[in-house]
């Protein structure tokens, strides 16, 4: 065997550790694994079974639906005959039902109201029933969170709904206008691993945080689903960059669905259309790259 002196020593070291150094550098990109819906309401069919043949028809991959608004002291998708008539619809059709939204809350606040609190409760055997893991749990307007306060008790009421998720395989997503650090301090409060993060890029956005880096700091397993929106504009014509956003969510391994969000200021089909293959060119372009 050739002896090496110190100076190829050395300099096979450096070699070595500057390769190692590269190669991130170099490392193929996480490709894309989330599936792209659409709301119900963006569709203009809140609450109806017949936003499960237009999601389709639109060529989104699912579609998330409403739980509805309360006119008979009950969620109006607690009743059995309605939900056997999404899910004959969702298996006619093999397009799935994947995601629900609480919108009873922008009526009945979590935070100050006793009702919010049963319909949180309310919709976990709905989900169940329809075989859906995520319900949105919304936090807007005069329901928004704003205060430490509001944040605790919030995440103390979900502290005792959550081993009823949990038993049931439902996650109870949270979505409103604070960062996501504060998102995960609700989280911890409750204890549990069914209060995650339900994440939306126009609302965290408009509330003045970057996106991308609350994305990357959250990580995969405190998202739950993403809503993608930059209302009033197309996705792509506004101030959110949506290559770094769909980069961020490739990298960390979200897995679950991204559902759009957005307005249709001239015509729906065009529009839904529109935004759904500008989210698609990005996702090829990622998975190309």
């Amino acid at each position: 065997m050739k002896a090496i002196n110190r100076r190829d020593f050395i300099g096979r070291t450096v070699s070595t550790v500057l390769a190692v150094s590269v190669l991130p550098a170099f490392a193929e990109k996480a490709g894309v694994k989330f599936k792209v819906g659409v709301t119900d309401w963006n569709l203009h069919q809140e609450g109806k079974v017949e936003s499960v043949a237009l999601a389709k028809s639109l060529g989104f991959d699912g579609v998330q639906v409403s739980i509805g608004k309360v006119t008979e002291d009950k969620l109006p998708l607690s009743d059995p005959a309605l939900q056997r008539i999404f899910l004959s619809e969702s298996k006619r059709l093999n397009f799935p039902i994947e995601s629900l939204c609480l919108e009873m809350l922008h009526r009945n606040y979590l935070k100050s109201d006793p009702l919010g609190q049963r319909w949180v409760d309310d919709c976990i055997p709905i989900a169940k029933a329809m075989g859906v893991r995520v319900v949105l749990l919304p936090f807007f307007g005069k329901g928004a969170l704003e205060t430490g306060g509001e944040m605790d008790k919030v995440g103390d009421i979900l502290k005792e709904i959550a081993p009823a998720a949990e038993r049931s395989g439902v996650i109870l997503g949270l979505e409103d206008t604070i960062s996501a650090r504060d998102n995960v301090r609700i989280m911890e409060r409750t204890k549990s691993s069914a209060v995650l993060t339900y994440y939306d890029v126009g609302n965290s956005t408009k509330g003045g945080f970057n996106v991308v880096e609350e994305i990357r700091w959250l990580g995969r397993k405190r998202i739950c689903e993403v809503h993608l929106k930059d209302n009033p504009h197309y996705l792509g014509e506004g101030t959110i960059d949506f290559k770094a956003v769909i980069g961020a969510l490739a990298d960390i391994g979200f897995d679950g669905w991204a559902q759009l969000e957005t307005e249709s200021p001239v015509a729906l089909d065009a529009d839904m259309r529109r935004n759904l293959k500008f989210v698609r060119d990005q996702i090829a372009a990622r998975n190309a790259g």
